[in-house]
Formats: structure tokens, C-alpha cells, sequence
């Protein structure tokens, strides 16, 4: 199949588009390679990507329509997933402008590119972030998910239903799923677990949030990969919802459209995953408990029904074995 997939540069973009191209899969890479955080880890993934014949990359940001559309012609894909994004919910604090820009504008130039090539399946990435306020557990994709307090969340479920209004107008197959703390080996340096293995490793404090308490249902990549390579064969089928014991389908009723949670439904208290951390170094980390951030919730569990309903699978890496495969990683790839 020929795929293009923005973000490629990125974490989750890298791990997709190698294992695309591991089964033989022709892939095109579109991504800003911005200075969020250090570009020579962008620039690194891309020149494992670019080992392959069927890789070709364009680089430019998401604003850019003419590059954007420069791409799609170069992929003629089947399938494109849309996976670029300003991330992080504490930097949308100190830019918003930057969210509006990429995950707004960038994402409505890929729903036009959409509806221009008509793929056989649209897939965006939004966020865990998007339940907000809800405090009822699990986060049911059917849950309301009105009221997000980061612009961050905001500018995902906007994208969410703009992608809704594109897949109703033009009959795309469109499929938003929804993260929960993906982690593993290339991960992002602004996430808690690169940021504390860093820390540890160079003898230096790690900074605890919450005072510890706060609970993540944390997604090994590898997991967050195989669900979405099942995904793309499942692209919704206005009329045709998915049927089965407990499972709420969020097929719209007016579009081929849905929502899915990818998670394993296993949240870890923060204190037990600094734990598995120290195992995984061999030290013991010096603590500055902190009260929560602006912005952060207190807990994310994820329905993962909906997404065992489609696909058959349940991510199911523990962190006692994420961990240590993000470790080892990280010592290979800095030369400790």
C-alpha cells in the first residue's frame, strides 16, 4: 500500500513509518522538522527511515499547502495518517499561537488534501487530553469531551470534528484515535520519562508532580503501532457499526467517522513508574515533590473495548518492561 503519513520526524511518526516500510509498504514522510526539541533526534530518525527504498521525505511545515499538497501527489496514498502536531500540554501554556497554527490550520490543509485525493482511509492522532474535565473513569470514547482545559486538548477535539463535517461532506473514511502517554525507545525529550532518566543517569534531581499521586494509562509504542496498523483495515463503514457485548461505538450516524482509545486500561500511579525508573538505572533518584501542574489531570484510564472490538487487540506492555527498553535505548543512543 502507499502511505503518507505526516510527522515522520517525530516519535510516533518514526516507529509507524519504519514498521510500514518493515512489511513492504511505500511510504512518504512529511514533516517540519521544528526546533520544539532537539532536531538532530528528528534528524536521526529520518536517516533510519531513509535507509529504505520505499521512504521519500518532504520536509516543510503544515501551513504550507503547496509543499503539503506537493507531498500527497508524490504519494498518491491509499491511506494517510496524519500524525503532526505541536504537542504538549505544558507548552501550550507559554505558546498557543504555535497550536493554532499547526493543529488547526495544519490540520484542516490535510483534511483538504483528503478531500482532494479521497483516500481509502483518513487517520489523525488526537489525545487523551481531549476528556478534560470528565472525571468519569474509565474515559469512554462515547464520554462527553466538552470541556478540555488546555488549548492544547481544545485544538485536538477541534480537529476531531472538523475532521467529522470533511468525512460527512466528501465520504472520507475517517478514523481519530486517541493517545494515552506513549513511551518507549526515541521517545521525546519533554516527556516525563526521558526527562527523568536523563536526570537520574546525570546524578541530578527529578522534578515529581502531583506529589507523586497522579495516575497515567501509560502505551509502550510498540502496542500503539500494531493497534494503528490494525486500524487502517478497518475503516468505517457509514451504517455498519461495530457489535459486541459492553462496546459503545462512536460510528456517526451521518459519516463514515469514528472515534477510538488506544490503551491498554492499566494506569500506574506516578510514584510506581519513578520505581520501575530507578530499577531500570540501577539508582535511586533524589525527589522534588511538586504540587500538579496547570493543565495536567489528575488521572487517565482508557475504555479500551471499542479498539479490542475493531481490531482484536489490546495494548498490554507492562512498564516494568516498557521502561527498561526505553533505558537501553537511551544509554546506546547518548554512548553511556
Amino acid at each position: 500500500m502507499r502511505f503518507l503519513i505526516t510527522g515522520t520526524a517525530g516519535f510516533i511518526g518514526f516507529h509507524l513509518a519504519k514498521r510500514l516500510l518493515d512489511d513492504g509498504h511505500f511510504v512518504v514522510g512529511f514533516d517540519a522538522m521544528t526546533d520544539y526539541y532537539d532536531r538532530r533526534l528528528k534528524e536521526a530518525r529520518h536517516a533510519i527511515l531513509g535507509r529504505s527504498n520505499g521512504f521519500r521525505a518532504v520536509v516543510a511545515r503544515l501551513e504550507d499547502m503547496e509543499a503539503l499538497t506537493r507531498a500527497g501527489e508524490l504519494a498518491e496514498p491509499d491511506v494517510i495518517v496524519h500524525l503532526a502536531a505541536q504537542a504538549g500540554v505544558r507548552y501550550s501554556l507559554e505558546h498557543p499561537r504555535t497550536y493554532v497554527d499547526a493543529n488547526l490550520v495544519g490540520s484542516f490543509n490535510v483534511l483538504e488534501l483528503a478531500r482532494v485525493l479521497q483516500p481509502k482511509h483518513l487517520l489523525l492522532a488526537s489525545t487523551s487530553s481531549v476528556y478534560g474535565a470528565n472525571e468519569e473513569m474509565p474515559f469512554r470514547e462515547s464520554h462527553k469531551a466538552d470541556w478540555p482545559i488546555t488549548l492544547y486538548a481544545a485544538s485536538k477535539k477541534a480537529m476531531e470534528e472538523m475532521a467529522h463535517s470533511y468525512s460527512h461532506l466528501w465520504g472520507i473514511p475517517t478514523t481519530c484515535f486517541r493517545f494515552f502517554t506513549v513511551y518507549g525507545p526515541w521517545g521525546r525529550p519533554d516527556m516525563a520519562l526521558f526527562k527523568f532518566v536523563k536526570s537520574i543517569l546525570a546524578g541530578e534531581p527529578i522534578e515529581v508532580y502531583g506529589m507523586g499521586e497522579m495516575k497515567r494509562d501509560f502505551t509502550y509504542i510498540d502496542d500503539l503501532v500494531e493497534a494503528i496498523v490494525r486500524l487502517v483495515d478497518n475503516a468505517p463503514v457509514k451504517g455498519d457499526p461495530v457489535s459486541a457485548d459492553g462496546v459503545v461505538d462512536t460510528l456517526s450516524p451521518a459519516a463514515p467517522w469514528r472515534v477510538v482509545n488506544i490503551a491498554g486500561g492499566t494506569p500506574v500511579k506516578l510514584m510506581d513508574f519513578v520505581t520501575c525508573v530507578e530499577q531500570a538505572t540501577g539508582r535511586t533518584a533524589e525527589k522534588i515533590m511538586l504540587p500538579i501542574q496547570k493543565g495536567d489531570v489528575r488521572e487517565t484510564f482508557a475504555d479500551h473495548r471499542l479498539l479490542e472490538a475493531l481490531t482484536g487487540y489490546r495494548p498490554s506492555t507492562p512498564v516494568d518492561v516498557g521502561v527498561p527498553a526505553f533505558v537501553e535505548w537511551y544509554r546506546s543512543y547518548n554512548g553511556l
